[in-house]
């Protein structure tokens, strides 16, 4: 089977039974630099590739929960002036595979495995590299480097839990850690998934602060909460049973963290707060930046300072 599968029916045919003809026809109208990359016998990523005329670099955007890579669409556009941009959709989201957790488990740890086979498949070469990943995907970045320090020439995280602090958690969140509260937690997201799609990116803002998502971005995410069996919910529940044991092992060994690092926060997250951020970038000696009036979602929130961000990596 092919590696990197373009935009013909024998590639289609190969992906797993959700990418079917009609969703890879509708993703390739709207982006056509978007296909699929096979990372092993059970996981297709679907990615995003934007090249740049004569590219200074190579970034790598990684999503968080409910997202799918059509998040960074604009934002990719933008920089490709400059360097050539990757994004994908993790194991679980947007047109990605979703197998059995009996097969993959969707722990930090395992996204972290599917994080160096793109680096290696999609051939980036990583001393020009700058890693961004935000929510559920900034453990796993941190993870692989702890392992490969020189994955990348910079790490740029925000919005997320590196350590086992459940005070500094929203609810929900708290809850999805272990039993008996997780199950109930995990099946009330998916009774409830037109509301998350809806209003996960407002919570916590003032009514002057809220704003709409892109309809495609919107679109994209809800048309793939749900494929062959396993919803978006359902990915990020397996990911929180494992959650606690990774942070654990991170902390233990940030000494061994040597890859640059930077932390971004919104002031106004609620889901993680930014006291996370403060202990987290205090502990490794990295500069952090918490960003006024901003949320969960800085990309979407102040996307030109997400762009600033990437130019400033590369300085």
């Amino acid at each position: 089977m092919s590696k990197d599968k373009t935009a013909n029916a024998a590639s289609v045919a190969a992906t797993p039974s959700s990418h079917t003809a009609e969703a890879f026809t509708s993703t390739q109208a709207a982006q056509d630099t978007v296909d699929f990359i096979e990372i092993d016998e059970i996981l297709t990523l679907r990615r995003m590739v934007v090249r740049a005329p004569a590219p200074k670099g190579t970034v790598l955007f990684l999503h968080g929960f409910p997202e799918t890579l059509m998040v960074w669409k604009d934002i990719a556009t933008t920089l490709a002036h400059d360097y050539d941009v990757h994004a994908f959709d993790w194991p679980g989201y947007g047109q990605s595979s979703r197998p059995a957790s009996e097969r993959f488990s969707y722990a930090p740890r395992a996204y972290a495995r599917v994080l160096k086979a793109y680096i290696e498949r999609a051939a980036i070469d990583r001393s020009k590299l700058v890693i961004y990943a935000t929510d559920i995907a900034a453990l796993p970045a941190l993870l692989l480097a702890l392992e490969e320090p020189k994955i990348a020439r910079q790490i740029i995280v925000g919005d997320f839990a590196p350590f086992d602090r459940p005070h500094y958690m929203w609810e929900n969140l708290q809850n999805l850690k272990a039993e008996p509260s997780a199950s109930p937690t995990r099946a009330y997201m998916n009774k409830t998934s037109d509301e998350i799609l809806q209003n996960v990116h407002r919570r916590g803002l003032s009514p002057a602060e809220q704003f709409d998502l892109p309809i495609d971005v919107q679109q994209d995410m809800s048309h793939s909460w749900s494929r062959d069996g396993v919803t978006s919910a359902d990915a990020f529940a397996h990911y929180y049973a494992n959650f606690t044991r990774d942070q654990h092992y991170l902390e233990a060994n940030l000494d061994r963290l040597k890859t640059p690092v930077k932390v971004i926060w919104g002031e106004k997250d609620i889901y993680i707060s930014s006291e996370m951020g403060i202990e987290f970038a205090g502990k490794i000696g990295a500069k952090l930046d918490v960003l006024a009036g901003i949320g969960h979602f800085p990309h979407f929130q102040n996307p030109k300072q997400t762009v600033e961000d990437i130019h400033t990596s590369f300085r």
